[in-house]
């Protein structure tokens, strides 16, 4: 039985690690004919898996968040960013607003508790550009006792090292 995952996971595995060298819609990722697809990405599929420190700064700051630790949330931005709410609310602006914005949501919770999915760091070589993909939950505890919960994907980029942009999606949960 081992045998016969492993005959079907290598594959999967290799298939899984290719990467696209430009951004035509024909796409050969795997042995066998290129694919011809039905759209063109505006921004890339030229890329490759990521480097885990990239990782590990995004993870850092998810963890300053549920720690409260505000000065450590704050060494993880770099000195202007982005951040797109999934309420909508657009973020543009200083470390320092930021992390104003942050302390005073951050302040609301009693706990937060993350729980990860899974994270996927990648690099576009075309745009020479760092992400961090992460999915996860997390269950916020407010001041006032009431739980909500959530499930998110955000993609963060990164520049040397500190995040510029967070594009943050969410699905309530019951």
């Amino acid at each position: 039985m081992k045998k016969l995952i492993s005959v079907f996971l290598i594959p999967v595995v290799i298939a899984a690690c290719n990467s696209n060298t430009g951004n035509a819609p024909a796409i050969a990722k795997s042995a066998g004919p290129a694919l011809t697809m039905p759209f063109t990405p505006t921004y890339s599929t030229d890329f490759v898996l990521g480097s885990d420190s990239n990782s590990l700064a995004v993870l850092n700051s998810y963890k300053a968040w549920e720690d409260g630790n505000m000065d450590a949330l704050k060494n993880t931005f770099a000195d202007t960013a982005l951040f797109l709410f999934p309420n909508g609310y657009i973020f543009r602006g200083s470390n320092d607003s930021l992390m104003k914005m942050a302390s005073k949501m951050r302040d609301s919770l009693s706990k937060v508790e993350l729980k990860f999915s899974v994270w996927l760091p990648t690099h576009f070589n075309d745009k020479n550009a760092d992400w961090v993909s992460v999915w996860y939950t997390e269950i916020d505890t407010y001041k006032t006792g009431k739980v909500d919960s959530a499930y998110f994907q955000d993609d963060n980029e990164l520049k040397d090292g500190k995040i510029v942009y967070v594009d943050s999606k969410m699905r309530k949960l019951k």
